[in-house]
C-alpha cells in the first residue's frame, strides 16, 4: 500500500521527504541527500514500462492515466509498504482515477501559500511572475519537460491543475494530515513530531528527541543550501539554478507585483481563508 507524499511544485515536498526519510531509514536522524531515494517519485517511467515502451506515451496524459491504477497495483503486489512522492493532483480523467482506496493507505499533503510559492516556481524553472501566475491559475497545467532528448525517469506528464484545485483534489483523502509550509519554518519540531505521529499508525520506527533534534538540524534550509553548493543536488533543474534558493527569505510582498498579488487572491479566496493564508 502507498502513502502519499503530494504537494503542488516547490512547497516543500523535498523538505517533508528529507525529514520522513531520515525519521524512518536512519537510526540517528542525520540526513544526506541519498536518503531521498527512499521515497521515490510516482509517477516515474520505469512504473509504466510493462504498459507502454513509445517514448512519446511519457508526453501524452492520456497515454499515461490509464495505466495509473495499474501501475500501482503491480507496486502493490508485493504486498510492502511505500512512500512516494508526487506533484500530480489527485483527479480523474476521462474515467481514470489518479489512485483508489484499494492503493492508498494514507496521504502527507504539503501546502505553501501561493504567493511565496510564486516565487518559487518563477526562481526553479526561470519563469517571469504573469507566467507563474497563469500557471497556477490553470486548471488543466501540466508538468512536463517536452525535450525528446530528457529520457530522465522523472521526465512523465504530471497532471498539476490550479493550485486550489490540487489542494481541494489530495485534502479529501481519507487517512490524510496537512503540512503546512510556513508551520515547518515556525515550529519545525512540532511538525516533525506530527508527522511522527501520523506515519507510527502505520510502522514502528524509533522518534526520541535526539533523533528529532538531529533531523532539525540536518534538514533545516541553510544546511541543505550549504550541502548543495558542496555536493550538487541532483533534481535541481540546472546547473546555474540553485534548488535551495531563498526558503525561510522568500517574501512575496518585497517582490511580486500587487496586481497579481490581488489576482491570486481573488482566484483562491476561499482556500486561502481555509488555511488561514489572508
Amino acid at each position: 500500500m502507498i502513502i502519499w507524499c503530494a504537494s503542488y511544485p516547490k512547497s516543500g515536498n523535498t523538505w517533508v521527504r528529507a525529514i520522513i526519510s531520515s525519521l524512518l531509514y536512519t537510526q540517528d536522524g542525520i540526513f544526506n541527500f541519498n536518503l531521498l531515494d527512499k521515497v521515490a517519485q510516482f509517477p516515474s517511467r520505469s512504473q509504466f514500462k510493462d504498459f507502454t515502451n513509445d517514448y512519446l506515451d511519457y508526453l501524452d496524459l492520456k497515454k499515461i492515466c490509464p495505466y495509473w491504477i495499474s501501475a500501482q497495483e503491480k507496486i502493490n503486489s508485493d504486498g510492502k509498504l511505500r512512500i512516494f512522492k508526487t506533484h500530480n493532483g489527485n483527479y480523474n480523467i476521462g474515467g481514470n482515477d489518479f489512485t483508489n482506496k484499494k492503493n492508498t493507505l494514507a496521504a502527507i499533503y504539503i501546502v505553501r501559500d501561493p504567493r511565496n510559492m510564486l516565487v518559487s516556481i518563477s526562481n526553479h524553472y526561470q519563469y517571469n511572475f504573469n507566467k507563474c501566475t497563469r500557471m497556477i491559475l490553470d486548471e488543466v497545467n501540466v508538468l512536463i519537460n517536452n525535450d525528446l532528448n530528457d529520457e530522465q525517469e522523472s521526465n512523465i506528464i504530471n497532471l498539476l491543475g490550479s493550485w486550489k484545485n490540487h489542494y481541494n483534489s489530495w485534502k479529501i483523502v481519507s487517512n490524510s494530515i496537512i503540512i503546512k509550509y510556513e508551520d515547518l519554518i515556525i515550529d519545525p519540531k512540532s511538525q516533525i513530531y506530527k508527522l511522527s505521529s501520523f506515519l507510527n499508525k502505520f510502522g514502528k520506527f524509533e522518534a526520541n528527541d535526539e533523533k528529532i533534534n538531529n533531523i532539525i538540524k540536518t534538514t533545516s534550509f541553510e544546511r541543505l543550501k550549504k550541502k548543495e553548493i558542496q555536493e550538487g543536488f541532483k533534481e535541481a533543474a540546472g546547473s546555474n539554478i540553485k534548488f535551495f534558493n531563498l526558503g525561510p527569505k522568500n517574501n512575496w510582498k518585497d517582490i511580486v507585483d500587487d496586481k497579481l498579488i490581488q489576482k491570486i487572491q481573488k482566484n483562491f479566496n476561499k482556500e486561502m481563508k481555509e488555511l488561514r493564508y489572508i
